[in-house]
């Protein structure tokens, strides 16, 4: 039978053990106690492996994490089942705090960052973001009324989206919230029509979404500031939708941008009052270059709408869209000082040229916030080896398959996207060879891939887990019911600081010097069960249940994992 040709640097024609394959595996942890060193970057900064090899968080093993209770026996949160989600709060709050601080401390107290909630949102993680000190950004009802019970100050939330109707207005307004993005002139004179029954409202912050006509980040479909994309204002002269000659408000002129017209149509009504602009140029975002000339297309609007209106705007978000490393062979992202400095760098000499006032200065991170402080532990199922090639000497070529119990309905970003994660065996240590796998899921789909190509030991086999990293920025908050697979659980892990911190943080401590009292676990977002998921969707369902309210089901053995 013929193979389809495989590409030259497949890891597929490197034979188990072959050194080359190193690069194809995870970044290891190390040893609990280890100095910790920049190929960790990938993991929560929780995490290492204990002596026995498995990976534990603050000196408790994953399977203890798992069945709810630490190593003595005692009771530190819910059981679990695979796949979960694990989230280090502690890490989550920490870099939310340093971004703050970091970005404060450079634009001397006139900055402020808003956690994009569309990474990874609930009540409890909008809490952790919030009592870091950050805003929240929400892009649905259902993220707004998140921040909204979240504690949030109104002040701090804003709403973002192109298609928003006049019920979200409507809530956006009546929680006072500190910031609309508007996105469209029809946006504008829908919610002026929303004002109109709401007569106590006064003074509603608007911000403009402009089109910058700047592109970046690592996929089509996750560029926004380009000009043939839904997203934003565009800052080309006479191209207003919707405006005639005949309607124009006697603010306007005919050609007037669409950023332009909606500046002016704001600054007409009393009842808004406009805040500032809005940029935001992709995701997923390795460099300065792309930023700089935002920012720059940002402030000579601002600039421009000062020489035509006589009004100054006070501030300008820059969006997020930086970039993480998903995988040990993916180019390093930019550092938070880097950042912070290009950013400050930028908009300090723009506005001397211009000869206008520093702005407020905000920002939306979100990936870079998230992304690395969560992983997904999936069980194996199955291992197969599946003949793809024939190399130049007739030998077959084999890919290692393995099967784990979730998949594209946790994680759709390799299939939409392509993206690229690893793995690594998480419940033991081995010293087996390397072998070149792909980690695929459970779904009736070919495309569902966890993990396109990494190394795992060869003796990988039913029952191990597998810990992937990076999946705390859009795992969870694009997962679905593909199949009618139930949503995994977000699991939070918690770690209070130990009697004598110093000890507790230094690299050389033993774990044993991390009490395991310590650690404890609680849901942030709850699994779906099967029988929750189908009655809330299929009334036929429900029906079934009241007539069966105890479904026969079969028993199955606890499933056991290797730790050896």
């Amino acid at each position: 039978m013929s193979q389809p040709e495989i590409h030259e640097d497949d890891p597929a024609r490197l034979s188990p053990g072959d050194a080359g394959l190193k690069q194809w595996a995870a970044p290891e942890l190390g040893l609990q106690g280890a100095q910790l060193d920049a190929s960790r970057s990938l993991w929560p900064f929780g995490w290492k492996r204990n002596s026995d090899g498995e990976l534990s968080y603050h000196g408790v093993p994953l399977s203890s994490i798992l069945a709810g209770r630490d190593s003595a026996g005692n009771g530190i949160g819910p059981q679990v089942q695979t796949p979960v989600f694990l989230m280090d709060t502690h890490h989550f709050q920490g870099a939310c705090r340093i971004f703050q601080q970091a970005f404060a401390q450079q634009f001397d107290n006139s900055a402020q960052v808003h956690y994009a909630g569309k990474a990874l949102f609930s009540v409890e993680i909008a809490k952790l973001a919030s009592q870091a000190g950050l805003g929240l950004d929400t892009a649905s009802a259902g993220e707004l009324n998140i921040a909204l019970a979240s504690g949030c100050d109104p002040q701090l939330i804003g709403l973002h989206g192109n298609a928003k109707s006049p019920q979200l207005l409507h809530l956006a307004l009546s929680g006072g919230i500190g910031r609309i993005i508007v996105d469209s002139l029809s946006e504008v004179t829908r919610l002026q029509r929303v004002l109109d029954e709401l007569p106590q409202a006064h003074a509603v912050p608007v911000m403009l979404r402009l089109t910058t006509g700047v592109h970046a980040g690592g996929h089509d479909f996750i560029a926004t500031a380009h000009e043939d994309q839904k997203f934003g204002l565009s800052l080309n002269p006479a191209t207003a939708p919707g405006l005639s000659v005949e309607t124009l408000p006697a603010a306007l002129d005919p050609l007037d941008s669409p950023a332009m017209a909606a500046a002016k149509l704001v600054l007409s009504d009393e009842r808004l009052h406009l805040q500032g602009l809005h940029s935001h140029i992709g995701s997923q975002i390795l460099g300065l270059d792309g930023f700089e000339a935002a920012a720059r297309v940002v402030l000579e609007f601002r600039e421009k709408l000062r020489q035509e209106t006589g009004f100054l705007i006070e501030e300008i978000d820059l969006g997020g869209g930086y970039g993480v490393a998903y995988t040990g062979r993916d180019p390093q992202p930019l550092t938070l000082p880097e950042i912070v400095r290009g950013l400050h760098e930028t908009v300090t000499r723009v506005c001397t040229e211009l000869d206008q006032p520093l702005p407020f200065v905000s920002v939306e991170p979100g990936r870079s916030l998230v992304a690395q402080t969560v992983l997904t532990i999936y069980r194996v199922c199955n291992v197969k080896d599946q003949p793809v090639a024939v190399d130049e000497d007739g030998a077959v070529i084999y890919r290692r398959y393995v099967a784990v119990d979730g998949g594209m309905s946790d994680n759709i970003r390799p299939a939409l996207y392509g993206a690229n994660y690893t793995a690594t065996l998480a419940n033991r240590q081995s010293d087996a060879d390397l072998v070149a796998c792909r980690v695929v899921g459970s779904h009736c789909e070919s495309g569902d891939i966890v993990i396109h190509d990494v190394a795992l030991p060869e003796d990988l086999d039913e029952g191990d887990l597998l810990a992937v990293p990076m999946t705390g920025a859009y795992g969870w908050a694009m997962s679905s019911n593909y199949n009618w697979f139930t949503r995994p659980g977000v699991l939070g892990l918690e770690w209070r600081e130990a009697a004598n911190p110093a000890d507790a943080d230094s690299p050389d401590s033993p774990e044993s010097s991390i009490p395991q009292s310590e650690v404890t676990s609680r849901w942030l977002l709850e699994p779906e069960t099967v029988d929750g998921m189908l009655s809330h969707f299929d009334p036929g369902y429900r029906e079934y249940l009241r007539a069966k309210p105890t479904p026969q089901t079969a028993v199955l053995p606890e499933t056991e994992t290797r730790t050896s």
